[in-house]
């Protein structure tokens, strides 16, 4: 089973926020173990170095997302991609277009998101943590 993790979901686990940690932890903790093939969107661990800098020196995020290097394998963000998530006007937000883009390439079964809305009319169906587990069986 493959998925691409939203940011979201990440950092769920990286900022250990409370109430929704667990699954989010669970979730990303199959993807370490190599139980189902985890994805994250290039532009992902650019838009996570940058949410972090509130909370961590640039040696700490430098260190956090070289882990997530060995947990996710990274989806680049093309021409193509982008073309095609600019032009597709069912999704409000372009980010989540890009998202959408990057797990049909690499023929993801899901999602892992918190925000399932956004992804509705996706080519990937969006599931969130919780949700994914039930399904996983996990």
């Amino acid at each position: 089973m493959k998925i691409l993790v939203d940011s979201n979901v990440i950092l769920d686990v990286l900022l250990m926020r409370e109430g929704v940690l667990s699954d989010s932890y669970r979730v990303i903790r199959l993807c370490s173990d190599r139980e189902i093939e985890g994805y994250a969107a290039a532009h992902t661990i650019t838009t996570l170095f940058y949410v972090l800098r509130k909370e961590f020196t640039q040696v700490e995020r430098r260190e956090m997302i070289f882990d997530l290097f060995t947990v996710f394998k990274i989806v680049s963000v093309d021409f193509e991609k982008l073309l095609s998530a600019i032009i597709n006007f069912d999704f409000k937000d372009f980010e989540d277009c890009v998202q959408d883009e990057c797990a049909a390439a690499v023929c993801a079964d899901f999602i892992v998101t918190r925000n399932v809305k956004d992804f509705e009319g996706g080519k990937v169906p969006a599931v969130t943590p919780e949700d994914f587990l039930q399904i996983y069986g996990g």
